[in-house]
């Protein structure tokens, strides 16, 4: 709720300056990088399990690193994506399938994520996932959005398996929604 007034507040107040949505300009340019994952589980714990938005990267969880979401297998060799919270470490991330194609998707929506429980994925999912809060360089709580689209998953116990490769595009810039490549609109 205290996000919801501060960002009316700040929004009111850069509308009347002509900028609707009281953003500075974007200079982040948004990208598709292609990531590989392991699983939480029956993987060796040097291989990244989990994946930092803001940092753009894929870490390892044991290292107390933030990240935004991980990826594990379960019993039923499904493929699961969790957000921060249904590892028990807060509501922070969110995570929800999307119907669309990846290179459909132009925005991010504010709402409908799952904060909680783990989400199914098989190969060619697209998911949106909005990262734990960050506080914007101009003082307002946010969240980067970014947008998954599932390549392939691995659930054999190889040397290489119990893996998901996928490509995700993140928009870093505090408080932006814009999910395509190039530098983003409000």
């Amino acid at each position: 709720m205290r996000y919801c007034i501060l960002c009316l507040l700040g929004c009111a107040l850069a509308a009347a300056c002509g900028n609707p949505l009281g953003l500075p300009a974007a200079f982040i340019t948004n990208q598709i990088d292609t990531v590989s994952l392991y699983a939480l589980s029956g993987t060796p714990i040097s291989l990244p399990s989990g994946y930092s938005i803001g940092a753009r990267r894929a870490v390892r969880t044991e290292q107390s690193q933030p990240f935004d979401f991980a990826f594990d297998i379960d019993t039923a060799r499904r493929a699961l994506l969790f957000p921060t919270g249904a590892l028990k470490l807060g509501r922070q991330s969110g995570i929800q399938i999307s119907a669309q194609q990846f290179d459909s998707i132009k925005f991010a929506p504010t709402s409908n994520y799952n904060l909680d429980s783990a989400q199914v994925v098989t190969e060619n999912s697209v998911v949106i996932i909005h990262s734990s809060g960050v506080t914007c360089s101009f003082n307002i709580p946010a969240f980067y959005y970014a947008k998954v689209h599932v390549l392939t998953i691995d659930t054999t116990s190889t040397p290489n398996g119990r893996r998901i490769d996928f490509e995700i595009l993140s928009d870093l810039n505090c408080g932006y929604r814009g999910l395509e490549p190039g530098l983003p609109r409000h």
